[in-house]
């Protein structure tokens, strides 16, 4: 088939529209004998018929095996060179207690950036030594209360920090381990709001600022100073870039071993996935084994110890372990030109994927309830938002037959997705279903009309009390579906 002029030139139209691209889905997921797709022994429509669209997927299986698959493989590539690593999921990407519980037994630690996310690894039992504390407005009551419970290291983004930290330290008769968290300078090669590391942004010092901050840091008997730590960027494939970004960090490592130790050093994450099918991230392994050579070879070159690094991946975890699922409600094709492109609308949008709107970010869709022999079709899929740029995927092939009543599913939506997501106009954000072995259940509740409500103080209860019970509101997981709990267990129970 030839080239749509109005298609990416990157994407071209498949040969069966119908087919799930290797690297973009759950390990489990595949087409049923009926042409569905199933997760984790699930089908796309018996999801949606149990917990209603939108709906984020998270296949559990994936998601652990790709944690304990990261650990061991840094794990062995820096026993090889002689040194050990310390692996900290970045909850940012997405964080409910259940998944920080499946890092944990993963082996890894858990990183947050607030106290709404310190909150809930707490909640879900991490113990505080195995935490990461970043942000770079961090509140005096976060402080406080990160140096109250006992987190495991407090990554120090500006100076007033030092001051801030060791305060809170000296309140709850503590020593608190502290990393200073520096820019290399190295630009990530990716969107200019997922580079972190270059010199004019809000993160970090300037590293001809260091030696007299960890001097700073040093001074306060309250303060254990661990080792610099940098973060370079967000969705990077290959090695190259933290390969720059180690070898100036282990020169400024060096200089500061002249003042006292420095027995670590955290070089991020930032490792990327596959969005669309032309998408080529480093395996995790390759990863692990460059860093590793990297950091041997920098430290043999200046003659100093190897440190214990540290590493913070979350989108290469969680990432392709979780789908969303929508239904089609509106089919619209557009001319430009002599071409034709097929806007898809669903029922969600940007409220439940913002990257699209946020970064530009590419997407990738297949029709997730049959199968068809139709000709692929140029498709936008398009949110329900009143944005003309709410669009989920802006490029992809569908079966040209797509219709109302369809359901589509969005691989790679495991990582800020829901930790993005919003309620704009007025829509409830989709739950999220944990899927395994056949079984489902609730992990985080999806949000009803009475819960927005709820909120708005000039609301009466008793003028909700009728809201979402119409059969129309009741079909979609953010009105339809509630969930009770007992012990641990979280239960689906529909109106």
């Amino acid at each position: 088939m030839a080239h749509n002029p109005l298609a990416p030139e990157w994407l071209s139209s498949p040969a069966d529209a119908n087919t799930l691209a290797s690297g973009l889905w759950p390990a489990s997921a595949h087409r049923s004998d009926a042409g569905a797709i199933t997760i984790g022994g699930i089908s796309a429509p018996d999801l949606a018929a149990r917990f209603g669209t939108p709906l984020y997927v998270v296949d559990e299986t994936d998601a652990r095996t790709r944690a304990a698959e990261l650990r061991a493989a840094f794990d062995t590539e820096f026993a090889r060179i002689g040194t050990t690593v310390k692996v900290y999921y970045a909850a940012k990407a997405f964080l409910s207690t259940e998944i920080a519980r499946w890092m944990v037994d993963a082996g890894l630690n858990i990183d947050v950036c607030s106290g709404g996310e310190l909150a809930v690894a707490l909640a879900a039992g991490v113990a505080p030594a195995r935490i990461g504390f970043h942000g770079n407005n961090k509140s005096r009551t976060e402080i406080d209360e990160a140096t109250r419970v006992g987190v495991g290291t407090i990554i120090l983004d500006s100076p007033i920090e030092i001051v801030r930290v060791a305060e809170a330290a000296r309140r709850h008769n503590t020593v608190q381990n502290v990393r200073l968290r520096v820019n290399s300078g190295v630009h990530a090669h990716t969107h200019e709001f997922l580079a972190t590391s270059h010199e004019d942004q809000k993160f970090g010092v300037v590293f001809e600022d260091a030696p007299s901050l960890v001097a700073a840091i040093r001074a306060e008997s309250s303060l254990n100073f661990l080792g610099l730590h940098c973060h370079i960027g967000s969705q990077i494939f290959g090695v190259d870039g933290f390969a720059e970004s180690a070898s100036r960090l282990l020169s400024l490592h060096a200089e500061l071993l002249t003042g006292g130790p420095v027995p670590e050093l955290n070089l991020g994450g930032g490792f990327g996935i596959a969005y669309t099918s032309v998408d080529d991230p480093s395996p995790v392994a390759d990863l692990a084994a460059g860093l590793a050579d990297i950091v041997a070879a920098e430290c043999a070159r200046r003659g100093i110890p190897l440190p214990v690094i540290a590493i913070e991946p979350g989108r290469v975890i969680i990432g392709p372990a979780g789908v969303t699922l929508y239904e089609v409600g509106t089919i619209k094709p557009v001319r430009v030109g002599d071409n034709t492109r097929l806007y898809v609308s669903v029922d969600g949008g940007m409220s439940d994927n913002a990257r699209p709107a946020l970064y530009g970010a590419e997407f990738s869709v297949r029709l997730a309830d049959r199968v068809t022999d139709a000709p692929p079709a140029l498709v936008r899929l398009a949110g329900k938002h009143c944005e003309s740029g709410d669009i989920v995927v802006d490029a992809d092939y569908l079966p040209g037959d797509v219709a109302p009543g369809d359901l589509v599913m969005v691989p790679a939506t495991g990582a800020y997705c829901w930790s993005l997501a919003s309620n704009y106009n007025y829509l409830g954000r989709p739950a999220v279903v944990a899927v395994a072995d056949g079984e489902a259940r609730v992990i985080v509740r999806g949000e009803t009309i009475e819960d927005l409500l709820a909120r708005d103080t000039g609301v009466s209860t008793s003028s909700t009390s009728g809201v979402g019970s119409t059969s129309e509101v009741s079909t979609s997981s953010t009105s339809g579906v509630s969930t009770t709990s007992t012990n641990d267990d979280v239960k689906e129970t529909t109106r």
